[in-house]
């Protein structure tokens, strides 16, 4: 008996993966470029551990290949849950839910693009596998909010890389049912001196910290959410090691500044007994609502700021911003040189950037005219 034409020619079907972005992203302007952050979520469906291989960022409309990513590069791009954890291994188990954390550069602002994913990846027995999805589109739509600083002077570093596996960035949160990334666009903010020193004497005391008991300013109209005060200062620092605390105290003292439209401010850390704001008071920019410092779960004194969705500092999803403007004066090579208190490099000339993201471990100055200045310590407020 022969079979038919049609049955004889069906493809094997294989479960492979299951590609979603569940985030709408808005892209972001950084260092002249524009950015487009979003996480591609990938659960294995198939009864074999995978190992991902290549990803393409396909244009969905005409299958122009955007971006293409090799394995060594994509190896660098996977985090989640469902990871070993152990370096170097990037394979995805049975059931397993991995994520790619994509960052997206153009020269222009991307709109009316409608993107799909293409995610190879090989069986232990070295079978290729392949699934097509995660689609996403692009549209018109409004610009990230634009902010007026939320410290005054500088040196500032602006403290996050979308690379570290233990960023802000890669971090999820799935506290009420449904999973984000609230600090997707996060900076921690840590003053330094002229010669990149972010503490003047003893590193293990707060007060020596540059930036410690700076003010804090509302970076826009708008009127307080909420506002926690109250919980108390580690006596002592122990730089590089974060403070544990309950997750829910993770931000320690902090204030939100809802700007209306579903857009919420979070400044986290607040120096104990120094926030001057109350819940449903309205602030103007550049008011004083409290001080930088070192309470929550924190590697040391500084500004965690992001911007989110939702009035809740986890259940929340990160959304971009920008500032009018700031004075770049030079960077880090490496959070390794910014641990270490070595020098910063110094850009050629200050330049003013205008409504952007500052780039990662960038070195800021807030108040015009941005010149180099050496700077010394200060007395510190109470």
């Amino acid at each position: 008996m022969s079979l038919s034409p049609a049955f004889a020619q069906r493809a094997p079907v294989v479960q492979t993966f299951d590609l979603r972005v569940p985030w709408q992203p808005q892209p972001v302007k950084v260092n002249g470029q524009w950015q487009l952050l979003y996480e591609l979520h990938v659960d294995n469906y198939a009864a074999d551990p995978l190992q991902p291989k290549q990803l393409r960022v396909l244009d969905a409309d005409n299958g122009h290949v955007l971006r293409d990513y090799d394995e060594t590069a994509l190896r660098a791009l996977l985090g989640g849950p469902g990871m070993s954890g152990k370096k170097g291994d990037a394979t995805i188990a049975p059931g397993a839910h991995a994520v790619v954390y994509l960052n997206l550069s153009f020269d222009e602002a991307p709109a009316d693009l409608h993107l799909t994913h293409e995610l190879s990846a090989a069986r232990d027995d070295g079978t290729a596998v392949q699934a097509q999805g995660g689609q996403l589109t692009l549209r018109h739509g409004p610009a990230p909010v634009v902010f007026s600083p939320p410290l005054r002077g500088g040196y500032w570093v602006a403290i996050y890389d979308s690379a570290w596996p233990r960023g802000h960035r890669r971090t999820l949160y799935a506290v009420n049912g449904a999973v984000h990334v609230p600090g997707r666009f996060a900076v921690d903010w840590i003053k330094v001196d002229a010669q990149g020193r972010y503490t003047q004497g003893d590193p293990t005391d707060k007060n020596h910290w540059l930036g410690y008991g700076e003010e804090v300013l509302a970076v826009a109209d708008g009127r307080i959410a909420a506002a926690l005060d109250g919980m108390p200062e580690p006596a002592k620092v122990d730089p590089g090691k974060p403070t544990r605390v309950p997750l829910q105290d993770a931000t320690g003292n902090y204030v939100s500044l809802d700007l209306g439209s579903g857009h919420y401010v979070f400044y986290e850390h607040l120096k104990t007994g120094s926030i001057t704001v109350k819940g449903g008071q309205a602030v103007h920019r550049g008011d004083v609502i409290g001080r930088l410092g070192y309470t929550g779960e924190t590697t040391g004194p500084h500004l965690h700021m992001h911007v989110a969705d939702a009035n809740v500092p986890l259940d929340a999803e990160g959304l971009p911003y920008a500032f009018d403007q700031f004075g770049w004066v030079g960077s880090y090579a490496s959070i390794g040189d910014f641990g270490e208190q070595k020098h910063w490099l110094p850009s050629a000339s200050v330049m003013v950037r205008r409504g952007e993201l500052p780039a990662p471990l960038s070195v800021l100055s807030f108040t015009p005219p941005y010149v180099f200045k050496a700077v010394s310590p200060t007395t510190k407020s109470p």
